[in-house]
């Protein structure tokens, strides 16, 4: 690669080609025509990783039996305009992606065990829920199947992966295109806006991001993180009904979300939910207590107000108990609810039965 600095870890590219919506597949038959076509893959693990794919026992990709092939997939993550860092010129118009290219020799799989291990894996990542019979080589429902349809499979011998974050501008252009990626809100600019942060973690943090000593604020968490804040925050007492899978589940479809980290890991985290224009709710506000006294809630607190989800809503809500005097000072008045009587219903329930019937019988 012409820019090490821009290479994926091994380990994350084939990450990435596992988790591609569909992979593009070239290469060149016995007549010397190319050939491309886009598939669904899985990655078995190996060693060595291998690609698997099914198909026709006739058609055009039985001449790449046997021959090298490459396989090839992308994810844009975010277009960059020219005026995050000039008024005028449209040269600094760019795309920031990962990539990843893996070389193999194509062969058939013949063994029927092997054939309905691939395609169950195949199963697997496209449709993770289940809720399908395993494919087993000699299940009734599957024997035929399987005889009659071929699978491919790719050893891979080459895995080599890229990423374009911007890691070779200068630092004050990457500021410029954070801030204009915080400014733009698109529903993935905070998680490019990290991923420009990870890969660039020599800088300091803009000013959008400011924290206290020792900490620093990010605009997104990992869907990893759900699960380590759904552990802290099950013993709070606004959680009491709520399990940890029920709170981890909450967070990831938060429309935002920001958490804080020091050197021990995660110790903020602040969510909210939002429909962009007229009304804004934040819910679960937490600092572990190590991080406590310093103005890390405060600064989680102006992050969150600022993100692209919140920012344009005309009223922002949230309830507390204990913690009036944080949320004073950051713009909150507390509001007697007089006007309209609050009604609530519980939710995730089954429909009554009665009310099905009556429905049923009220239909013409």
């Amino acid at each position: 690669m012409r820019r090490p600095r821009l290479a994926l870890d091994p380990t994350d590219a084939l990450a990435l080609l596992g988790a591609a919506s569909h992979v593009n597949l070239a290469w060149v038959g016995p007549d010397g025509r190319p050939g491309l076509r886009a598939l669904h893959v899985a990655v078995l693990p190996g060693p060595p990783p291998t690609v698997v794919f099914h198909g026709s026992e006739v058609g055009e990709k039985q001449a790449l039996l046997g021959r090298r092939v490459v396989l090839q997939a992308e994810e844009v993550l975010a277009t960059i305009p020219s005026t995050f860092t000039d008024p005028e010129r449209a040269c600094p118009a760019t795309t920031y992606y990962q990539s990843v290219q893996a070389e193999g020799v194509a062969e058939e799989v013949v063994a029927p065990e092997a054939k309905a291990a691939a395609l169950e894996a195949l199963m697997g990542r496209f449709q993770p829920q289940g809720g399908h019979v395993p494919i087993e080589a000699h299940h009734p429902l599957y024997a035929k199947a399987v005889a009659g349809v071929q699978v491919v499979a790719v050893p891979l011998t080459q895995v080599s992966g890229k990423a374009n974050l911007g890691q070779a501008k200068p630092i004050e252009v990457r500021r410029a295109i954070i801030e204009g990626l915080w400014r733009r809100g698109l529903p993935r600019d905070p998680e490019v806006i990290e991923r420009l942060r990870a890969a660039t973690d020599r800088d300091p943090a803009p000013p959008t991001f400011f924290a206290p000593s020792g900490v620093t604020l990010h605009a997104w968490a990992p869907p990893s993180d759900a699960d380590v804040v759904a552990a802290h925050l099950a013993d709070a007492y606004w959680n009491s009904s709520f399990s940890q899978d029920d709170l981890r589940r909450a967070h990831l479809a938060s429309a935002a979300w920001v958490v804080g980290r020091d050197a021990e890991g995660l110790c903020a985290t602040a969510r909210a939910i939002s429909d962009d224009t007229k009304h804004a709710w934040i819910y679960d506000v937490w600092v572990h207590p190590r991080a406590r006294g310093r103005g890390v809630a405060t600064a989680l607190m102006a992050l969150l107000l600022d993100h692209p989800r919140l920012r344009g809503a005309a009223k922002i809500h949230l309830g507390t108990r204990d913690a009036q005097p944080l949320y004073r000072k950051l713009g909150f008045e507390e509001r007697e609810v007089a006007r309209f009587t609050h009604m609530e219903r519980a939710g995730a329930l089954r429909p009554d039965p009665s009310l099905r019937a009556l429905k049923t019988v009220s239909e013409p």
